[in-house]
């Protein structure tokens, strides 16, 4: 564990997925007050999407060594060690599990608890939002989404204090500049955007013809993860099994590449994807970046986001030479692009932190109130709990009574199949399952 330092901050941050361990952990960094060294400890939730090493190297986690846990033990430590702040990288119900969990503890010293998004938020606004009522500080990336959060929160009679603007923590790298004798687009694949086999297909499909007409370019197809490996979300029909079914195979000038999505902005000339976060990335280096058209401007996939950004084009439009230029209003409002601001985007959030530091030091921070409650949601909550093995109340349902040493060997033991019983499990579905499914779709 950290030695302990009065100085420094003790950060403990929870995530379910690469992406979410990438955020929660920048974001731990950049919240703490800047006189102040943070000691940072790393754990990831287990399930579906827990990462694998390749994921986290990617990302660059290696160096924080995240140790896998389930929730129950997560808050076992938060009992056992005491930490300062917790940054809660996680989906919406699992956000909301951890806020009732740390509440039932009943910890004389409770951690600061922070939470937010790790990207774009098109869907769900209001689920989400609501499963992480409750969090001292529910951080937005931007100026326009601290405004739609606050409205949702004060449109249901909560509290809305603890929403504040910062930013997305890994924006970053140097401004574009065209190089002499380079020519590289980018495509950002999403997991699950576009969906269904005949969507994705189609867009791998016109980027490889983007490619032949233009055979002196550069194209790569940023992947997300290799086959089998999940992310936030379940890739059904990964590009790579695409990709092997291309008539005539894949052009030269054509590759498939994996990596950290800064690295690759580093040689992007024209970024392109339907909706992916990376899109707010490539915007922030002033990338010229296309939102893409072709199956529509619509909710499911979260390209209706950008309508006013000027970066709607189509794959058509791109093949003939069009290169969207950004709107900078509409840049400005979402946290990218803006001159000189992006320095400061956490300095709100870190006077938020500090203040509530002060306020823990004094023992006056003030109870865990989400606005989830059995009053509020006597259908929704209980179940969403136990699905965590969470009671109603917020306590562990795997609690025992009882503690001579022949329970505790039986709950080591227990634990220990549990364990490997989840392992097996995410090993059936992250790669057992999609075999399965190319076999019947032969």
């Amino acid at each position: 564990m950290p030695s302990r330092n009065s100085h420094a901050v003790r950060v403990a941050v929870l995530a379910d997925s690469d992406t979410r361990w990438k955020w929660g952990a920048l974001t731990a960094r950049r919240i703490v007050p800047e006189e102040r060294d943070t000691e940072l400890s790393g754990f990831l939730l287990r399930g579906r999407a827990t990462p694998t090493a390749r994921q986290l190297a990617e990302v660059g986690a290696e160096r924080d060594a995240p140790r896998e846990v389930t929730g129950n033990v997560f808050l076992q430590t938060l009992r056992d060690e005491s930490y300062d702040i917790v940054v809660l990288a996680l989906v919406g119900g699992a956000v909301q599990a951890m806020l009732h969990g740390v509440s039932a503890l009943r910890l004389p010293r409770r951690p600061v608890l922070v939470t937010g998004y790790v990207g774009v938020v098109y869907e769900k606004l209001s689920d989400g939002l609501l499963l992480r009522h409750g969090a001292d500080v529910v951080l937005a990336n931007s100026r326009h989404d601290a405004g739609r959060f606050r409205s949702v929160y004060e449109g249901v009679g909560a509290d809305a204090s603890s929403v504040t603007e910062a930013a997305l923590p890994f924006l970053g790298g140097e401004r574009y500049v065209p190089a002499e004798g380079r020519d590289t687009v980018v495509f950002a694949a999403q997991p699950s955007v576009p969906l269904s086999r005949a969507d994705r297909s189609y867009v791998l499909k016109r980027l490889v013809e983007h490619a032949r007409l233009h055979p002196s370019r550069e194209v790569l197809l940023k992947l997300r993860s290799q086959v089998g490996e999940h992310t936030t979300h379940i890739e059904e029909f990964p590009y790579q099994r695409l990709a092997e079914k291309i008539p005539g195979g894949l052009p030269p000038n054509f590759q498939l590449v994996y990596g950290n999505m800064g690295e690759v902005l580093d040689r992007t000339d024209l970024l392109v994807t339907v909706s992916s976060t990376a899109a707010l990335e490539s915007l922030h280096r002033r990338i010229p970046t296309a939102i893409l058209t072709d199956l529509g401007v619509r909710e499911p996939l979260g390209n209706h986001h950008f309508i006013g950004s000027g970066c709607l084009a189509s794959w058509d439009q791109l093949d003939g030479g069009h290169r969207p230029k950004a709107d900078a209003v509409w840049a400005d409002r979402q946290g990218v692009a803006a001159d000189g601001s992006y320095s400061s985007a956490f300095d709100q959030a870190r006077g938020r932190v500090a203040k509530l530091l002060d306020e823990q030091a004094e023992g006056q921070l003030p109870a865990i109130a989400p606005y989830y409650t059995t009053t509020t949601a006597p259908g929704y909550l209980p179940p969403l709990l136990s699905r965590y093995h969470l009671a109603p109340d917020g306590s562990p349902l795997a609690e025992r009574a009882g503690g001579n040493s022949t329970n505790g060997v039986r709950r080591v033991v227990r634990e220990a199949v549990r364990g490997a019983a989840r392992g097996a499990y995410r090993h059936g579905v992250q790669r057992v399952a999609p075999v399965i499914r190319r076999m019947g779709e032969l």
